[in-house]
């Protein structure tokens, strides 16, 4: 049998190749709903779910997304229904857009209500539970297509219910052999014992409640026309720290934006999903104008397009999904704020301020 052998391919002239992104992609309330009402209507499954993948017309496999690295999953539960416990190492926002009932997340039982987000950390058991008359509904957001891009996406059906052990159940030792600086300029050594135990981060499933989210957020409608940023807050996950995120690779803010608000054009290497529940407007991606509505769900920035929305005539209300910390992490957040100015590495270099006193 022959060995597989690696190739070489010569980069001595070749050029960078321009950025070729993907276009900006409205899915409407009619389709959603179209397609809720086809999986609510299908025999049950044998494994106890109804879900769809919501893919861009440019995704291929692996790792089929509405961005290049981000997944959305649409799941339907009839009155009554449970899905079967599940658990991987991708990591998720989930948001409830019909209904409600409740999800078991790593042994946590939350309350889930219309437009409640909550999020599942990596191998943390869950699943959910429809106890109501109607349907639950839901958007699960998920680094899945970047996992399977990567070819180390771990499903596992049916896991036990207890998480995986934690670090407080596992005995630990100090290893003996430290780290030290090498060099004056800062550059360190550590030994193997140190780089297989790093310190933990304890990642816990959390719950944004939308109606205690709603009261803070209907107040930044205050800031008046003149305020150049946006009216948002950042469900915040305080173990993702400086990363600014909800999980460690999303971050998930909901948006209030009064009625004739238009946001100054503005580009980031992160990738912006945004589901409007409030409201209509349109957003104009890289010079081409998209209308939306209430219900309707967008790709509204590719990685490092230039893009704006505006509200029209009504309060609009969205949650927006953009893999910022995992671009942090990587060090890799091209973010500018103002097209007239340069861009800066979010994390990595001073970032942007607002008019905000």
């Amino acid at each position: 049998m022959n060995a597989t052998k690696a190739r070489f391919i010569d980069q001595t002239t070749a050029q960078p190749a321009p950025l070729d992104l993907w276009p900006a992609v409205v899915i409407p309330k009619e389709d959603l709903d179209a397609e809720v009402e086809r999986l609510a209507h299908l025999p049950a499954s044998a494994d106890g779910r109804r879900t769809s993948l919501i893919v861009h017309p440019r995704s291929q496999p692996p790792g089929l997304g509405l961005a290049p690295g981000i997944r959305v999953a649409l799941t339907v539960l009839r009155p009554g229904e449970r899905t079967p416990p599940l658990r991987h190492n991708s990591t998720a926002v989930e948001f409830c857009i019909r209904g409600g009932g409740y999800s078991v997340v790593a042994g946590r039982r939350f309350g889930i209500a219309h437009h409640d987000v909550w999020n599942v950390p990596s191998l943390a058991t869950y699943w959910h539970v429809n106890d109501t008359d109607g349907l639950f509904v839901l958007l699960a957001y998920s680094n899945a297509a970047l996992l399977e891009k990567l070819n180390v996406h771990i499903i596992e059906e049916n896991p036990p219910e207890a998480s995986p052990a934690s670090s407080e159940d596992t005995e630990h030792h100090t290893a003996p052999f430290g780290t030290f600086r090498l060099t004056d300029q800062g550059a360190y050594l550590m030994p193997y014992e140190q780089l297989i135990n790093p310190p933990v981060v304890e990642s816990v499933p959390l719950h944004w409640p939308w109606k205690l989210v709603k009261g803070h957020l209907d107040k930044l409608e205050a800031l008046g026309k003149a305020y150049v940023g946006r009216r948002l807050y950042l469900l915040f996950n305080p173990a993702t720290g400086r990363t600014n995120g909800t999980t460690p690779s999303f971050f998930a803010t909901m948006t209030l934006r009064p009625p004739g608000i238009i946001d100054r054009p503005h580009r980031h290497t992160s990738a912006a999903i945004n589901y409007y529940f409030a409201g209509r407007g349109r957003s104009v991606v890289e010079g081409k104008t998209y209308d939306w509505k209430a219900g309707d769900l967008m790709l509204s920035a590719p990685g490092w397009g230039v893009h704006n929305h505006a509200s029209l005539d009504e309060p609009v209300y969205e949650l927006t999904i953009q893999d910022s910390p995992l671009n942090i992490a990587m060090e890799s957040l091209l973010w500018q704020e103002d097209l007239r100015r340069p861009p800066a590495v979010l994390g990595a270099q001073r970032g942007f301020e607002t008019n905000r006193s």
